[in-house]
């Protein structure tokens, strides 16, 4: 079984979610905020048949982390 490598490293990774976690006030409610996310993420990528494999905690982190840093592509 091959798995499809995800476009991000990993250190690139933690690095994305020590950020979210410092910048937070709340650790608990930043690890809900991106589960919530990877939870509706999942069931958008399952109804659209999405060909992408990145999982879904992933891509939420990478998102939040991006928002953090980029507020301007804040859509929520």
């Amino acid at each position: 079984m091959t798995q499809n490598p995800s476009p991000f490293d990993s250190q690139q990774i933690m690095r994305r979610t020590e950020d979210l976690v410092q910048a937070a006030s709340n650790r608990y409610r930043i690890t809900v905020q991106v589960a919530n996310r990877a939870q509706r993420r999942r069931y958008e990528e399952f109804e659209s048949m999405d060909e992408n494999r990145m999982k879904p905690v992933l891509r939420a982190i990478i998102e939040m982390s991006d928002e953090l840093t980029q507020p301007e592509i804040i859509c929520e």
